[in-house]
């Protein structure tokens, strides 16, 4: 499965992108974490639907660096192109 979550707030130099890619590989996903031009930082996760799912919970769960104000998520097919999870 993959997940893609737009996450908006004060998530930009902040360690965010780094805590979300520590709780990933924890859960055993790939992907990445990007800053984008906006302000947001995409989220994009492959793996079990329940570890997503769990990834989405911690996005939304209050505990992360910085200040979420909103997660928007879409899911879709694994793309298969990603091996461990980067920040960029």
């Amino acid at each position: 499965m993959r997940m893609t979550a737009w996450v908006r707030g004060r998530v930009q130099g902040v360690g965010f992108r780094w805590w979300v890619r520590a709780r990933a590989l924890e859960l055993g996903l790939v992907g990445a974490a990007t800053n984008l031009a906006d302000g947001r930082v995409e989220v994009v996760a492959e793996g079990t639907h329940e570890a997503c799912e769990q990834l989405l919970a911690h996005l939304r769960g209050g505990e992360t660096p910085g200040r979420v104000d909103s997660v928007v998520e879409r899911w879709g097919n694994p793309g298969g192109s990603f091996s461990g999870f980067t920040e960029r």
